[in-house]
């Protein structure tokens, strides 16, 4: 027993120890990431093309209409922006409606129920995709918040050829209550770390779960239209996996995007939790068992009580909580401008614990509850009902 009891303190101390470099080379990425300015000889257009946007919308959200309506102030010669909903009583159609109105020219609302799959952000894409005017396309979320320069920022990079799409990260914003803030913080000091660690290091080809998306109508032909992606739990994985088949590569501009959080309770928040845990590991499975050797603070907490707590053990336990506070703070302060997310820092741990927990589940759970819909997730990353 005392063997064991002594493996396992070992191996506990190996997401402590792995989670604090970790930490320390996600400052380093986000920190070069953030300075690049991009090259000077990459293609650029000889002039602005014109862009379609894409906004698929599901009932009513926090600041709705002041997201929705951002998508149609861009600082760009010329553009449109469609609106798409799924059922005529959609609750969110007369928001859609008034804004059209402000913007008739440049606004389409597209009503269209489409079921060629089991994702409901493709079948709602569907119904958009016959109203676009232009070769260009911009997906961005309803709950995204665009600045005017969004388009001059994510464009850019498709005059070169090889690119295959162009994503912007993103932020969260306007969390509320203390599980919305538990939300942002899981954004802004965890997922965003990771994403642009992985890219600086080219440890993925390409990466998913982004929320605002440039490509051209020609990629989607590349990968089989979106009704070939109408199944899969992560289909923007499966686009950029599909894509880097044909040679093409993805850019994630050094951009930031905001999205509002909006969650109704507790349960909400949780739900959402493990299906964003669920979603990582249809599209990446090796790629998220190895990120449990970056929890260090649930842990370092487990070696602390794992018999009594010495003080040596307690001290690791501080040392490791500081350490993560310091390095959250910096990012989500310096590297992000998010004063939300620096005034949250007291739920990190809670955070922290309660992601081991999904991490574990999500290795166990074969459903997923997607809008109130229950569907199980295939060993490919497709959906069943």
């Amino acid at each position: 027993m005392e063997s064991l009891l002594s493996l396992l303190q070992w191996l506990f101390l190996i997401p402590v120890v792995g989670g604090s470099i970790y930490g320390i080379l996600c400052l380093f990425t986000i920190r070069f990431f953030r300075t690049q300015k991009g090259s000077s000889s990459s293609p650029s257009f000889s002039q602005w093309p014109p862009v379609t946007i894409l906004k698929p919308v599901c009932g009513l959200e926090k600041n709705q209409k002041s997201n929705l309506r951002s998508a149609c102030l861009q600082d760009y010669p010329d553009f449109q922006v469609i609106f798409s909903v799924q059922n005529s009583d959609d609750p969110a159609i007369p928001v859609l409606k008034e804004i059209q109105q402000e913007y008739p020219e440049r606004v389409s609302v597209a009503i269209e129920n489409r079921g060629v799959g089991l994702n409901g952000k493709i079948n709602n894409h569907l119904g958009a995709l016959p109203h676009a005017l232009h070769d260009i396309l911009v997906i961005s979320d309803s709950d995204i918040h665009l600045k005017p320069d969004h388009l001059r920022n994510i464009i850019p990079p498709l005059a070169d050829p090889m690119v295959g799409f162009v994503c912007t990260f993103y932020k969260a914003t306007s969390a509320n209550r203390w599980f919305e803030k538990m939300e942002l913080l899981t954004l802004n000091a965890d997922f965003i770390p990771s994403v642009v660690f992985a890219y600086v290091t080219r440890t993925a080809k390409f990466l998913s779960r982004f929320l605002s998306v440039a490509f051209r109508c020609s990629s989607l032909t590349e990968v089989g239209g979106l009704e070939a992606l109408a199944d899969y739990l992560a289909e923007d994985y499966e686009m950029g996996r599909r894509l880097w088949g044909f040679g093409k590569r993805m850019v994630l501009v050094p951009y930031i995007v905001d999205t509002v959080v909006d969650l109704k309770d507790l349960y909400q928040w949780w739900n959402h939790h493990v299906c964003w845990d669920q979603k990582t590991y249809a599209a990446e499975p090796l790629g998220f068992l190895a990120t449990i050797i970056s929890r260090s603070v649930p842990f370092a907490l487990l070696l602390a009580v794992f018999r009594s707590v010495y003080t040596i053990r307690l001290a690791v336990l501080i040392g490791i909580l500081a350490f993560r506070l310091a390095t959250a703070a910096v990012i989500v302060e310096w590297d992000l401008q998010d004063r939300e997310g620096l005034k949250s820092l007291d739920l990190l741990s809670v955070r922290d614990m309660a992601a081991l927990v999904s991490w574990i589940l999500t290795l166990t759970r074969k459903t997923i509850i997607w809008r109130g819909s229950k569907m199980t997730v295939t060993r490919g990353g497709c959906l069943a009902r």
